[in-house]
């Protein structure tokens, strides 16, 4: 069984897996027209009622796995398993990898000491918590994805402001998903200066098993924090990647998530790691390609250990050649008119695909509220410098002409 928001990317891919592995997928999804498409046994659920969604699945099973493809389908899908008594992610470990605040608590309950963080209640006026933040801090909504909301504070002016933006957000998505207060609480942590990893791995009875680690060579210091570019192997001395997999490996079991995918994101800082987040799926969006050119398809794997045949760990951590992906941002909020130099950017030495995610005539929003991208570039070469400089000329070669949105008068 696989449990997907209409929204998702890896549907597709996970079918064709299925259909290499002989593997029948049954699916469960939150709405009627994302479920007909792909002509399969499928089940509606409100990923915000996991226990009702959860109910309805297992009246459809039994089931011999289940995946989850997004944080919303995590805790239900920890329930299914747990129904069945399959090996899963502890449910409040899944619902601590959906709720940022919920994870800084548990982790701090086990230790994890940074970043120092505060929570802003839903109603609860700023003033009171403004004096008790040091600065820089990062302001973060706790179940938005894709950096979506997540704004740098230098001062006092500054971080009023980003409360306010945020709960602007905040209040838009929550006329949709009937989110409780929970949903409405905000993050304030201290910033962390330094480079970014992020970490793919199984956990596997507790024990992490890595499939590859992703430089970020791009600078993440905000106001704004959009990822771009993802390059493995990556380039960290052996004893800095061995220390940042140990605390990758002791913070998801100190959440809880002990048995499925993991993706972790870590700030290297003062010669240590710091858990950014960990959330209980795979890399996002069409980012599961970029393994594809080195390590085999990722929907295999995930299928694969979800049935308990896992092959080999050794086989999934040796990643040659090098690989990557630029997640091509979206700079300004418009209307996207046209798309030029694919050609060229394909014709790049060592780039393997060009995907432009988004339609013309489409709207575009630029972080702090956007939250998609204008696609992918996957790049594959004989080194991470040599990928790296290949995706940066691919994007360099496109044109995007957009339009800007007009502003709405109010009288």
């Amino acid at each position: 069984m696989i449990a997907f928001p209409q929204t998702s990317y890896r549907v597709e891919a996970f079918l064709l897996a299925a259909e290499r592995l002989g593997i029948e997928l049954f699916l469960a999804t939150d709405r009627v027209d994302a479920a007909a498409r792909f002509d399969r046994p499928a089940v509606l659920v409100d990923f915000a009622r996991p226990e009702q969604g959860a109910a309805s699945i297992l009246s459809a099973g039994p089931f011999d796995g289940a995946i989850a493809t997004s944080e919303e389908s995590a805790v239900m899908v920890a329930r299914v398993c747990r129904e069945l008594g399959l090996p899963h992610h502890d449910v409040e470990g899944a619902r601590a990898a959906h709720d940022k605040c919920r994870m800084r608590e548990r982790l701090l309950g086990a230790g994890f000491g940074a970043p120092r963080f505060r929570v802003l209640e839903r109603d609860e006026s700023p003033e009171r918590i403004v004096p008790l933040v040091r600065f820089p801090c990062v302001v973060k909504p706790p179940m938005l994805s894709g950096s979506q909301g997540v704004i740098r504070a230098d001062d006092a002016s500054e971080l009023r402001r980003a409360i306010a933006r945020v709960r602007a957000l905040l209040g838009h998505h929550g006329k949709s998903l009937g989110a409780g207060d929970r949903f409405f609480r905000l993050l304030l942590e201290d910033y962390l200066p330094g480079d970014e990893i992020a970490v793919e791995a199984f956990m596997d009875r507790g024990s992490l098993q890595l499939i590859g680690v992703f430089d970020k060579p791009d600078p993440l210091v905000g106001p704004f924090f959009e990822e771009t570019i993802y390059v493995t192997p990556s380039r960290l001395a052996p004893a800095a990647l061995a220390r940042a997999l140990d605390v990758t490996a002791r913070a998801a079991r100190a959440l809880g998530l002990v048995h499925g995918p993991i993706h972790a994101e870590l700030r290297l800082h003062r010669g240590g790691a710091s858990i950014l987040e960990i959330a209980a799926r795979t890399i996002g969006g069409l980012c599961s390609r970029v393994l594809e050119l080195t390590t085999g398809s990722l929907e295999e794997l995930v299928l694969s250990h979800a049935i308990g045949s896992m092959p080999p760990a050794t086989s999934m951590s040796a990643i040659s050649p090098s690989c990557g992906v630029m997640m091509m941002p979206i700079a300004r909020s418009g209307i996207l008119r046209d798309v030029r130099g694919l050609d060229a950017a394909r014709a790049v030495a060592c780039i393997e695909d060009v995907v432009v995610s988004v339609e013309t005539r489409q709207t575009l929003r630029a972080l702090p509220e956007g939250s998609t991208y204008l696609g992918f570039i996957f790049a594959r070469g004989e080194s991470p410098e040599q990928v790296e400089r290949a995706l940066r000329e691919s994007f360099a070669a496109l044109r995007f002409e957009v339009t800007p949105l007009l502003p709405i008068a109010c009288y």
